[in-house]
C-alpha cells in the first residue's frame, strides 16, 4: 500500500542491506506509534523483509485509528495484525498475540501539544511507557526499544566535545513547554530501572530530530516547511535566529538503528541515534536547502516571532560512538536527506 516511489525504494534498499534480517526469523513485532512517521516506516521495513528476503515474521501494528491502519499498511493477513491501543489511557497493554521484540514510538509529537496539553503530554508518554514495561516484564519479552528524543538533554549550548550519553542539561520544570522532554527523561528512568530491578530487556534511543520520504505533505516541523518552500518558490522564513545547533537522521536509518538497538544493545542504557556529520544550525539548514534546491527563487529570511512553542536555543552535537559499537552506521547525509524529502512531498502534492 506504499504510493511513493521514494518511500518505496527506501524500504526495498533496506531490506535488502539490513544485516541482523535473520535475527528476526520467526519473531513477533509490536510497533507503537504505528501510524506516525517512524512507526509506519518500521512495519514497511518488517514488511520488507518478509516480501523481498523471506523473513518469516509478524508484525503486529499497535495504533488508535485501524482504519488508517489499513489504509497504509492493507488488510490484515499472515505477517501484519493490528492492535487498538490509547497510550492516554489506562487500560493494560495486551495485544492478543505473544510478542517477542516491542519498538515503543507511541507519543505526542507536536510543540503545540505539548504548551496547550503539558498534563497528557506528560502523561501519555510516562504511563504508556510503565504500562509497555509492565507487559514486557509479565511476559518476558526478548528485547524493547523505548524511541526517546534529544530534546531530554535540555539546554546544552556549549557544543566544542560531542555531547555522550553520560552528560545532561537543564531542564525547567517550570517552564510549560518542558512537559516533553521531562516526561522522556523520566520514562527513560523508568525504563532503566525496570531493566535493574526486574531484568526487563530495553534499551532507550535518545534519537535525533528524523525525516525522509513519507512526510506528510502538511507536517509542520521546520525540515517539512523548508522543502515545502523550495518546492513552491517561497522564500524560508525563520521565526527565530535560527542558533540551534542538531544532529539529524533519515527515517530508514533510524529504523536500522532501532532494530541494532533492539538486537544488540544493552538492557538499561541509552544509546544516541543520529549521522554525526549532520550536526548543523538551523539558520545554515536553511541557507544550504535554499542554495542546493531552489537558489534563483527562494532566500532565507527571519521574522522574529514570539509563542510558536519552539524548544529553547540549544547545541546538540551528538556523539555516536556507542551505536556505531555496536555495528551501526548511518547511510544518508543532510543534503541526500532533503533532496528525498523534497521529491516525495512533490510526488505527494502531484
Amino acid at each position: 500500500m506504499i504510493h511513493n516511489k521514494i518511500l518505496q525504494e527506501d524500504i526495498k534498499s533496506f531490506a535488502n542491506k539490513f544485516e541482523l534480517a535473520n535475527e528476526l526469523n520467526g519473531k513477533t513485532i509490536a510497533v507503537t506509534g504505528a501510524t506516525g512517521l517512524l512507526g509506519s516506516c518500521m512495519v514497511r521495513c518488517l514488511l520488507a523483509l518478509h516480501t523481498e528476503k523471506g523473513i518469516d515474521l509478524h508484525v503486529i501494528a499497535v495504533v488508535r485509528n485501524i482504519e488508517k491502519a489499513a489504509r497504509l499498511f492493507g488488510k490484515e493477513c499472515k505477517e501484519l495484525s493490528f492492535y487498538t491501543y490509547d497510550f492516554s489511557s489506562t487500560k493494560a497493554f495486551k495485544p492478543s498475540k505473544k510478542t517477542d521484540f516491542i519498538v515503543h514510538f507511541a507519543a505526542p509529537t507536536a510543540s503545540k501539544c505539548f504548551i496547550n496539553k503539558p498534563v497528557e503530554t506528560m502523561n501519555t508518554i510516562y504511563f504508556g511507557t510503565q504500562n509497555i514495561l509492565s507487559y514486557s516484564q509479565e511476559t518476558k519479552v526478548t528485547s524493547l526499544v523505548f524511541v526517546s528524543s534529544m530534546e531530554v538533554y535540555g539546554a546544552i549550548t556549549d557544543d566544542k566535545e560531542t555531547l555522550t550519553e553520560q552528560m545532561q542539561g537543564y531542564l525547567d520544570p517550570m517552564a510549560t513547554r518542558s512537559s516533553y522532554p521531562l516526561a522522556k527523561r523520566a520514562a527513560e528512568a523508568l525504563c532503566h530501572n525496570f531493566a535493574v530491578e526486574y531484568a526487563v530487556p530495553v534499551k532507550v534511543a535518545r534519537l535525533a530530530q528524523t525525516f525522509g520520504a513519507g512526510v506528510d505533505s502538511n507536517d509542520n516541523r521546520v525540515f517539512a516547511q523548508f522543502a515545502r518552500s523550495v518546492i513552491h518558490n517561497q522564500n524560508i522564513v525563520l521565526h527565530t535566529n535560527g542558533e540551534g545547533c542538531h544532529s539529524y537522521c533519515y527515517t530508514t536509518d533510524a529504523v536500522s538503528a532501532m532494530l541494532y538497538l533492539l538486537l544488540r544493545g544493552e538492557d538499561g542504557e541509552a544509546y544516541n541515534v543520529a549521522n554525526s556529520e549532520t550536526y548543523i544550525s538551523i539558520r545554515k539548514m536553511a541557507e544550504l536547502v535554499a542554495e542546493s534546491f531552489n537558489p534563483n527563487n527562494v532566500k532565507v529570511v527571519i521574522q522574529l516571532q514570539e509563542g510558536m512553542g519552539y524548544p529553547p536555543t540549544t547545541k546538540l552535537r551528538l556523539d555516536t560512538k556507542r551505536i556505531h559499537a555496536l555495528g551501526w552506521k548511518a547511510e544518508f547525509g543532510l543534503k541526500e536527506m532533503f533532496s528525498r524529502l523534497i521529491d516525495s512531498m512533490k510526488e505527494i502534492d502531484s
